[in-house]
């Protein structure tokens, strides 16, 4: 499974940990990933996501996953959470 956010897009980074001497050797610095189950108002139905903690924030912020999905670009979501948008978008083109 790749550490990756299927929210966000946000993924692993690499660097260089610096010693007291200046000596720089390899590290990565890992997301902080969570096992989430969010609601989803559009679809009726909760979901499970691996997500960041930013990602989170960032849902509670713009009102749920379904305000979440809506106003995110398709290229930076997962396979998964593409899908799940295309469903709400379709759910929200029949109610109207």
């Amino acid at each position: 499974m790749a550490r990756r956010c299927e929210l966000t897009g946000k993924a692993v980074l690499t660097g260089h940990l610096v010693s007291h001497s200046n000596r720089k050797t390899k590290r990565r610095f890992l997301p902080n990933l969570c096992n989430v189950t969010l609601q989803s108002e559009a679809l009726q139905r909760s979901v499970r996501l691996r997500v960041t903690a930013a990602a989170i924030r960032s849902v509670e912020h713009r009102g749920g996953l379904d305000g979440f999905l809506v106003k995110a670009s398709a290229d930076e979501l997962s396979p998964g959470a593409r899908a799940l948008k295309r469903e709400i978008e379709k759910k929200a083109a029949a109610a109207s």
